[in-house]
């Protein structure tokens, strides 16, 4: 087999393993009322429910960044995501409240791992690629999270069990995920450089990035969390029309992530992420603003356009600035922000909406994502290129041709 071949195979395995993940985390989160019906989770518990999978998913990430200094990360995501299939079906399958807190608790440290190893393949795979293909695996991400989410409200429309709703997905991912493993590619193969640490002053480079992701998960989980809400009960629209804004964000999210990479290639990272911002904060401001409901959707629609590419350029520049096995460590310690910016999202727009005002409230996360222009720069200059001096000559670019993906 060719290496042109390999990365090419391995490119589209690491989409499928994108792709679960996406379908497994909206199963998840679509259906936390039927979870806690099902488990009967009070109100007050419920938080802290919810809060343990990302305390977990981080503290997981943490002990990938050691892990994959002994084993591959291809084979950590080999392991991890079937585990994250698995305990998405034991919440659904459990009938006591214990049963439901140790599969989320295997949810989240399972899910901790995955992430950060995906994202490490994500960014090897680029950097012998030469050119910008992240956003196209967080295209797949994001085209999971509307199957998933279709799944979801597909159950709850038939008011069907929470196992019966979860499995046939699992039975399905599980086989696809172990077969699409064995396609995948690590940095060795990928032709990285050789192992090296962070460095002493490597965190003081990273922690840009940080602050970057975690405002970026801040914005996402306002969206996701408050868009129903807020659409109903500020701007007055109906209960079936307040579902809108939220698919119509994941769509914007996968058309953005998807055309993408085309931008990073011409403009730049750097370039295409300050357009993301300035489009991010105006879509804030605009819901903000919202006479009505159908300019607050337009304002969350332009939220999912410029939010989009943000995530996935912020662990591509770790990749960027720390090379080799750095870039592994770099990426564990980068995903933990993704879980502090979900932690942190919510509670402060709903604080702060009980306690001034729910309009007022949009105009933080539209702030904190600003934050992004200072550090800009952290994403590099001049078209995107990954690790290396040029970019791949187009006559051996594996990226094209009928069978690319």
């Amino acid at each position: 087999m060719t290496d042109d071949v390999r990365l090419r195979r391995g490119r589209g395995a690491l989409g499928v393993s994108f792709f679960a993940q996406g379908v497994a985390f909206a199963l998840l989160v679509t259906r936390i009322p039927a979870i806690q019906d099902r488990y009967g989770i009070s109100d007050g518990l419920l938080p802290a429910f919810l809060a343990a999978v990302p305390v977990l998913a981080g503290v997981s990430s943490v002990a990938t960044e050691h892990l994959v200094k002994r084993v591959a990360p291809s084979t950590v995501l080999r392991w991890a995501q079937p585990v994250v299939l698995l305990a998405l079906l034991g919440v659904g399958a459990g009938t006591q409240l214990w049963h439901v807190a140790v599969a989320l608790g295997v949810f989240g440290l399972s899910v901790g791992a995955l992430d950060a190893s995906m994202n490490m393949l994500g960014v090897s795979l680029q950097r012998a690629y030469g050119r910008s293909i992240m956003l196209g695996f967080h295209a797949a991400y994001s085209l999971g999270g509307i199957v998933g989410a279709s799944a979801a409200w597909a159950g709850a429309h038939w008011q069907l069990d929470l196992l019966v709703s979860y499995l046939p997905a699992v039975v399905v991912l599980v086989p696809l995920v172990l077969v699409a493993s064995g396609s995948y590619v690590d940095r060795e193969a990928a032709g990285a450089v050789a192992e090296k640490g962070l460095g002493a002053g490597g965190f003081r480079l990273l922690l840009p990035l940080c602050l970057v992701m975690a405002c970026a998960y801040i914005g996402d989980s306002t969206v996701a969390n408050w868009s129903a809400k807020y659409l109903q009960d500020v701007l007055g629209s109906s209960e079936q029309l307040a579902t809108v804004p939220y698919n119509v964000y994941m769509v914007t999210t996968l058309i953005g992530r998807a055309v993408g990479d085309l931008g990073v290639r011409r403009f730049g990272a750097a370039g295409v992420v300050r357009a993301g911002t300035v489009v991010a904060a105006g879509g804030f401001a605009v819901v903000a603003a919202a006479p009505g409901a159908w300019v607050g959707m337009l304002g969350f629609t332009l939220l999912g356009v410029g939010l989009c590419v943000i995530v996935p350029q912020t662990f591509a520049a770790a990749g960027r600035l720390f090379p080799g096995g750095a870039s592994d460590t770099a990426i564990a310690r980068l995903n933990i922000f993704n879980y502090v910016g979900f932690l942190i999202g919510s509670p402060l727009v709903g604080g702060i909406g009980d306690a001034w005002s729910y309009r007022g409230a949009m105009l933080v996360p539209m702030v904190l994502v600003l934050v992004t222009l200072v550090y800009a720069r952290s994403f590099g200059s001049g078209p995107a290129r990954y690790g290396v001096g040029h970019e791949r000559p187009r006559v051996v670019d594996v990226g094209r041709g009928g069978n690319g993906v």
